[in-house]
């Protein structure tokens, strides 16, 4: 893989930054997007545990919507972030804000005029002699902000006054095509790593290029190419000029870095138009990968292809997670990566092998005139497909005879062919649906008990191939505008909605969300249950459905597990070991975002989520 480095910004003399040795931040803090830099989502504190975690309290809350705001809400999963007694956020209302931990009062606010609807999470970098420390976070327009975390004014230094511009050298050859930052960029040491944000249909756009930049200055220091080159190792998987001006093949959620090795992790997703691939055939690298490269250079070290030639839009959005599994007495460095297929991956994070076996099998192939479809698909052999992958008659949901009579008109003349099968010319039931599976939120560890969780919902959906009427042809030496999908021959169009329009209540039985405690050391399902609750459905009668969710969890030295995620508005408790539920309570709107914890100078631990518009800290009496 060839690599774009620019050595004179590796400079001796450079002080280490965040994240550079491993403890090198506050215990009390949540001083990144997954509190450490291997994404474990793990607290040391203890002060809430099972004994008191009912009469959690809430503390304040802080409403990000501006007075003179209109329309409807907006939502925002962002991740706060809480270092040296300050807690600071990002808003769907194009601001940062700095509050104080304990209160919710606002120490300074930025607003910027850039497109930021949505962000889930921002960097913190705590500064060198020469530069002060800085919060970074992206917007929907392409640019990477720093702000001075104690004054909340640009970083002057950082870029072109504060603000850097990420479309050059990705968006050259389509200038107007959709290219944006929404997922919270890494820090190591004196670099700042940034994915993108790109459109999924439409087969050409900007570049997926992962880059790293200088903290202090925002220059350049190297690119990966998430599609190869001409040259690069892996440009033989794409054929017939397939890799061209390629959208997609980005990370569009945020990196982990192994801090032992100097590893940055990059879950990367799939290729554009991610349901149609006749005119990329082969396996497509590096889409739906995880790459691990030098951190410092951006030289790949190894890889691991999860989905060939992905049809489904099968991502992998959730956050690697460093984990160290102990298998014959010997404690391996590992690494578990989740992704909306419903399989996890725990590898060896040296190499990438998986610790406990993986194959290739054979799976369905499809008949789209044109398409080139993979023979087979990788499965590791533990733990086993999570999320639902298969479908067959009996599992239509008879709640009420309408609700039987509209999933039977459905699904009267679709078909499923089992995991990986791809959508046919005739009504295909797909599952997992276009949001996994597993999502952006990904898992949590406690590494005591040894257990990773995640949690997962089943939303899928009937759909079928049809061909364009008509279909363009792509001019010769042009390439279409950008989200274009015009070109195309065949494009996936929806049979009717999984989930009936009158009641809300999906059509496959349930359950349609659950929470999972994966051991690491056994590869085995700890404990299921299932999350989440749909209140219509309790008052016939029917219990323990589960429901749509997504949003991860933090776990805590005390055995607790926090999560919102839901879609019934709640923010729960669970116990780490055994799955119980010990805790929950209502919020203003869906938690659909990590949350953290952290302790206060009144020495209270708090827990803080954010709600659609809404900050909400919870804390004991």
């Amino acid at each position: 893989m060839r690599v774009q480095l620019h050595v004179e910004l590796i400079c001796a003399g450079v002080l280490l930054a965040a994240f550079g040795a491993p403890g090198a931040f506050a215990q009390n803090d949540w001083p990144a997007y997954g509190r450490d830099p291997g994404a474990q989502r793990y607290s040391p504190l203890k002060q809430i545990d099972a004994n008191n975690v009912a009469k959690l309290m809430e503390a304040w809350r802080f409403e990000t919507r501006p007075a003179a705001a209109t329309g409807n809400k907006r939502a925002s999963g962002t991740t706060p972030l809480m270092v040296n007694g300050i807690l600071y956020f990002a808003t769907p209302y194009q601001s940062l804000v700095a509050v104080e931990p304990e209160t919710g009062k606002v120490i300074w606010k930025f607003e910027h005029q850039h497109a930021a609807r949505t962000s889930r999470g921002i960097a913190y970098w705590p500064g060198d002699r020469n530069s002060p420390p800085s919060i970074y976070f992206g917007t929907e327009d392409g640019f990477l902000i720093a702000v001075n975390a104690r004054t909340g004014k640009l970083v002057s230094g950082f870029a072109k006054e504060g603000e850097l511009d990420l479309k050059p050298g990705v968006n050259d050859e389509l200038p107007n095509a959709p290219y944006g930052l929404n997922g919270a960029p890494a820090v190591y040491k004196n670099l700042i790593f940034t994915g993108s944000h790109l459109q999924d249909y439409g087969s050409y756009g900007g570049h997926g290029d992962v880059r790293a930049w200088d903290t202090s200055t925002g220059k350049l220091v190297w690119t990966f190419h998430t599609v190869p080159r001409p040259g690069e190792p892996g440009h033989e998987t794409w054929l017939d000029d397939g890799w061209k001006n390629r959208a997609g093949v980005n990370v569009w959620n945020t990196f982990s870095v192994d801090v032992q090795t100097g590893t940055l992790l990059m879950p990367i997703g799939g290729p554009s138009d991610d349901r149609y691939g006749g005119d990329r055939p082969g396996a497509n690298l590096y889409g739906n990968s995880l790459v691990a490269v030098d951190a410092m250079t951006g030289k790949m070290k190894w890889y691991l292809q999860t989905v060939h030639h992905d049809l489904w839009d099968t991502d992998l959005p959730p956050q690697p997670t460093m984990v160290d599994v102990v298998r014959n007495g010997q404690k391996i460095p590992a690494l578990i990566q989740a992704g909306k297929t419903g399989l996890i991956f725990i590898l060896d994070r040296r190499t990438g092998k998986p610790i406990y076996g993986a194959e290739e099998r054979p799976v369905p192939k499809g008949d789209v005139p044109g398409e080139w479809y993979s023979p087979t698909q990788l499965f590791p052999l533990k733990p086993p497909q999570l999320a639902r992958a298969t479908w067959n008659p009996s599992e239509i949901t008879k709640f009420t005879p309408e609700q039987e009579k509209y999933c039977e008109d459905l699904f009267k003349n679709a078909k499923n062919d089992g995991p990986f099968a791809p959508v046919r010319m005739t009504d295909t039931v797909v599952f997992p649906g276009p949001d996994g599976g597993f999502n952006w939120g990904g898992g949590s560890y406690d590494p005591k008990l040894g257990y990773y969780f995640i949690n997962s919902h089943d939303r899928g959906a009937v759909q079928k191939m049809v061909a364009q009427v008509p279909a363009k042809e792509r001019p010769k030496g042009k390439i279409p505008g950008a989200g274009d999908a015009s070109q195309m021959p065949f494009v996936r169009k929806n049979v009717g909605a999984m989930i009936n329009p009158a009641t809300g209540w999906p059509c496959q039985s349930p359950p349609w969300g659950e929470l999972f405690a994966i051991n690491v050391n056994t590869g085995d399902v700890a404990w299921r249950v299932p999350f989440g609750r749909v209140e219509s459905l309790e008052k016939i009668g029917v219990m323990n459905t589960g429901s749509y969710n997504i949003g991860g969890s933090v776990a805590t030295a005390s055995g607790l597990l926090f999560i919102g995620a839901t879609d019934d508005q709640r923010f729960h408790a669970y116990e780490s070991k055994t799955g119980k539920l010990l805790w929950e309570t209502k919020l203003p709107a869906n938690g659909y975002a990590n949350p953290i914890t952290y302790m206060g100078k009144d020495g209270k631990q708090y827990v803080v989520i954010t709600a659609q518009e809404t900050v909400v800290a919870y804390r004991l009496p």
